[in-house]
Formats: C-alpha cells, sequence, structure tokens
C-alpha cells in the first residue's frame, strides 16, 4: 500500500501545498444573506453584464479566478493546470470560462461536490510533483440550473418545503507547494451512494447517506475523531440534510460537536424564502472562500473538514424514474504557520 494512502479512501499529503489566494463572486440574493459583504465581487443583476445566464455563469468564474490569482501574487501564466466544474451540461460554464486563461484544463463533474472535487484533485497532482501551482474553480447559477434541472422561471412553479435556492455564486483557489497559507493535509475521497431517494427537490436527503459515510471512512481512516476538528463543514445539504446527518452519525457513536452546512450559512432561511437552504456548487464554492479560508487565515479555526456533497442525477434520469445518487469528498485543512 502507498505510503500516503490510508486505510480504505484517505491519503495523507506528505508535501500538504498551500491555499495561496482565493476569490468569491456572487449575485444579488448573495449580497443579502449573511455573507453578503464578504463578497469579492457583488453583482446585482445576475447577469454580470452578459446575455445569457449560462454566460453569466462563465463571467463569474472568471472573476473569481482572477481574484484569487490577485491575491496570490500570481499571472494565469504561472499556472500548470486549472481544475474546474460546475452543473451545466458538458461543464460549459467552466470550459468557456476557461478558454480565455490559456491554462491546461480539467474539467469536473461531481456537482455540488465539485469545489471539493477540485480541490482534492489540485492538491493531490502538486503533492504528487506534478506541478508547482494549481487553480480550482466551480460555480452555479440559480437562474441556469432552474431551466436544466426544473422548470423555466417564466412557468412559476410552486416550490415544497424541502426544496433548496440554487446559490448564484462562485469561488476559485490558488494552490502551490510554498509561502504561507491553509495547507490541504488530507483528502477523503467519497464514494457514490443511493437510498433510493427520487424526489429531485429533496436533495438534502438523497445526499446525507454519502456525507455519513465519508465522514466515518475518514475518521475510521485516520483515526481522528469529530473532536480533532474545530469545525466539519458539510455542503450543501441545508436544514433536512443537516439534521439527518447529524442524527445518523450520532446513531454510530460519532457525533458531530460543532458541526455546520454551507446550505445553512449563505442564505437566512426564513427571511429569504429558500426553504431549507442553498444548493448549487457555487454554494460550498462561497462559503469555502468567504468564510472558511478567512477564518483558518485569522485564526477563528485550526483544523477543519471540508466536505462537499453532491447530487449525481440529470434531468434525463429524473425523467426515467431513477433515483439519486450521491457523492462526498472530505478535504482536511490546517492553518498554515509560515
Amino acid at each position: 500500500m502507498s505510503a500516503k494512502k490510508l486505510g480504505k479512501q484517505t491519503f495523507a499529503l506528505t508535501r500538504p501545498p498551500v491555499i495561496r489566494g482565493f476569490g468569491s463572486v456572487g449575485g444579488g440574493k448573495e449580497q443579502e444573506g449573511p455573507l453578503g459583504e464578504r463578497f469579492d465581487v457583488i453583482s446585482p443583476d445576475d447577469t454580470f453584464g452578459q446575455e445569457s445566464w449560462e454566460k453569466a455563469e462563465s463571467a463569474m468564474q472568471h472573476m473569481a479566478l482572477e481574484k484569487a490569482l490577485e491575491r496570490a501574487g500570481l499571472t494565469a501564466e504561472e499556472l500548470d493546470m486549472l481544475l474546474a466544474g460546475d452543473l451545466l451540461n458538458q461543464c460549459v460554464g467552466s470550459a468557456f470560462a476557461a478558454r480565455a486563461w490559456g491554462v491546461p484544463f480539467w474539467g469536473l463533474y461531481g456537482a455540488c461536490s465539485t469545489m471539493g472535487e477540485s480541490l482534492a484533485l489540485g492538491a493531490m497532482l502538486l503533492d504528487g510533483g506534478f506541478g508547482q501551482w494549481a487553480a480550482a474553480a466551480t460555480s452555479s447559477h440559480f437562474c441556469s440550473a432552474e431551466r436544466q434541472y426544473r422548470t423555466p422561471l417564466e412557468y412559476g412553479g410552486q416550490r415544497p418545503p424541502t426544496a433548496q435556492w440554487t446559490a448564484t455564486a462562485a469561488g476559485a483557489v490558488v494552490l502551490g507547494l510554498r509561502g504561507p497559507g491553509p495547507r490541504v493535509t488530507h483528502v477523503t475521497v467519497g464514494k457514490v451512494v443511493d437510498k433510493g431517494i427520487t424526489d429531485a427537490n429533496n436533495m438534502g436527503a438523497a445526499m446525507a447517506p454519502a456525507a455519513c459515510a465519508t465522514l466515518e471512512a475518514h475518521f475510521a481512516d485516520t483515526g481522528r475523531t469529530p473532536e480533532d476538528y474545530d469545525l466539519i463543514l458539510t455542503g450543501d445539504l441545508g436544514k433536512l440534510g443537516h439534521e439527518i446527518v447529524s442524527d445518523l452519525m450520532a446513531r454510530q457513536s460519532l457525533p458531530l460537536p460543532r458541526y455546520q452546512d454551507c446550505g445553512l450559512l449563505l442564505f437566512h432561511l426564513e427571511g429569504q424564502d429558500v426553504h431549507c437552504g442553498a444548493s448549487g456548487c457555487g454554494c460550498a464554492a462561497a462559503v469555502l472562500t468567504t468564510t472558511l479560508l478567512p477564518g483558518l487565515l485569522a485564526g477563528k479555526w485550526k483544523r477543519v473538514l471540508f466536505c462537499p456533497t453532491g447530487a449525481l442525477l440529470s434531468p434525463t434520469s429524473c425523467q426515467q424514474g431513477e433515483s439519486i445518487p450521491g457523492i462526498c469528498h472530505a478535504v482536511a485543512l490546517e492553518r498554515g504557520e509560515g
């Protein structure tokens, strides 16, 4: 077994890459939420000056990476690779953003877990000696997601209580092998978990079992416990999914004393009428870049476990009556001292 592999699913990075820069972009609804003042870029007009929602999403991802590069003190030409994805068919939001950078590109799809997937793979590639600098990014847009997965906005359909609101947000990070900043120390790769949920308006219930499976694997592989982390952050399970994970982990004798979910942090649940909270891969990306990384830099936390979750469905699979598989990737981040 590799010296870097712990147990069945976890990898310990021997040269933990450093997050040297990060950037965040949000829309008007995100500006009105609890994290609104923390975004680097906000556009009250959710078109971001573009002709379509899809082009707006590409523009958001471009702006997030631009800000991350600025913080890292790098140019795009210095990047060895860009890893990015989104919710759109064929990941066109990321691909169209990447064509402007001229950087070697890995297009990824992990649904709403994509920020965790891109961050984990980027860190592992650098730790493996395959480059010096890597960027990881993702985005989502409420209007493009509604058009693809549910109904056009003009339809005006009612949302059930279990539904969540797709974030219009993007986040990007730049990883390097040297310098100060939060470090990626461990990665637990998730397995696909499917408990038979078929309701596309109940993402929290569909993804929660995957989050539990990854958390259990992480603790078993590393020998750590939930108490070893100042914060465990899943995303984006929302109110219902957060309750399910809390209950299931307690039943496994692994209660989570310091546990939050990105879907509960981005919006005011009652005041903004988002039902069970936020969703979309921009949700976890936004919370990572507006809250988690600044908190680590400021010393609010020393060690956190970032666990984005994703529902691996498509419009076609839903129409064919398929259930909704879930995935969750865990990334351990620790405050760097220099």
